[in-house]
């Protein structure tokens, strides 16, 4: 299975997919540190957490699949919504509590 095989699989068959650096319980950059609260403060349990820093493949290969330079990013339900600037807006706003719920 070529990399971007592996990331259309874990997107699609998990509910919430954060592609991240570290993990959430040592993460390893403030972005991904933001994004996890954000999570955690929404009350999402299962969440599939993926290390970038662990495979460098992963890591570049997210950028393309979603055509997003950077990295936290997040997918619900197998769609893109975004990093950590736009997860606290949309968290701030209640859009992604909608989300998340739906």
């Amino acid at each position: 299975m070529d990399t971007q095989e592996q990331i259309k699989q874990q997107v699609t068959t998990n509910p919430v997919v954060l592609y991240m650096k570290g993990s959430p319980q040592f993460p390893q950059c403030g972005f991904s540190g933001t994004a996890v609260q954000i999570l955690k403060a929404c009350g999402v349990k299962d969440l599939v957490a993926v290390d970038v820093l662990a495979d460098p493949a992963i890591r570049d290969g997210i950028k393309s699949y979603s055509n997003w330079p950077t990295i936290p990013q997040l997918y619900i339900k197998g769609e893109f919504v975004g990093g950590a600037d736009i997860m606290r807006e949309m968290y701030q706003n209640g859009e992604l509590q909608k989300l998340l719920t739906d």
